[in-house]
């Protein structure tokens, strides 16, 4: 119980503010028009045109933040406020995306690792209902050994896709506001809502990482318990 005190309620408690805090960035700066009226469409097609991609679809999907860069079919999909929407959150977003269609297009490594890892991680995701409660029912029964075994084993596969994520993550959002000025989208003193925005943005993904390095942790002390 102690070690679930330490390792992972403090994980649940960085993911509440990490989602509170995207969500209060964008919420604001949604709210803020930039001055060239460009839509984040406009803004993620400009972005890529630059880096001599013209294969990429850009379509609009529904819900809030769903905005995502889809490598395997080349398709950059944009939430309905950031598909039209022209407000400094809009166009941080959306150049975020398109960041990770130019890392497509270079093959930066570390996006690469990312699409690699991609099956393993599924797989892994998919054990998750079998690993968080498998040892609780089956302790007794001499399988609890094996289901953390197996925790693990899926956890640090989480793990390292998580670590993994974040420099691709920063490593978008940095071409995104570089681009945004270079381009002329944005004035510098406009990245301000940019940087705010996508910022706050990154948390969400460094609480993932904390989260699942916290659950590993915790598992191998589980484990080197029951060994006891």
């Amino acid at each position: 119980m102690f070690a679930f005190l330490i390792l992972i309620v403090p994980t649940f408690i960085l993911a509440f503010w990490a989602q509170n805090k995207v969500k209060s960035a964008y919420g604001k700066y949604v709210q803020v028009p930039s001055r060239g009226n460009i839509t984040g469409r406009e803004a993620a097609l400009a972005v890529m045109q630059k880096a001599g991609i013209y294969d990429v679809e850009i379509v609009r999907v529904a819900g809030e933040l769903t905005d995502h860069y889809d490598p395997v079919n080349k398709r950059l999909a944009l939430s309905e406020h950031n598909y039209n929407g022209t407000s400094l959150a809009a166009l941080g977003v959306a150049a975020h995306e398109a960041g990770h269609a130019v890392q497509h297009k270079v093959g930066y490594s570390m996006l690469k690792a990312r699409m690699a890892m991609i099956p393993v991680t599924n797989f892994a995701a998919s054990l998750m209902p079998f690993i968080m409660f498998g040892p609780f029912f089956l302790f007794g029964a001499g399988m609890g050994g094996l289901f953390l075994k197996l925790g693990v084993a899926a956890y640090l596969v989480m793990t390292a896709f998580h670590l993994i994520t974040l420099p691709v993550e920063f490593d978008a959002s940095r071409r995104a506001k570089q681009e945004l000025v270079s381009l002329g989208i944005l004035g510098q003193d406009e990245l301000v809502g940019v940087n705010k925005t996508l910022d706050a943005a990154a948390w969400t993904y460094v609480a993932a990482f904390v989260s699942s390095l916290g659950y590993l942790i915790y598992l191998v002390s589980m484990l080197g318990g029951n060994r006891d």
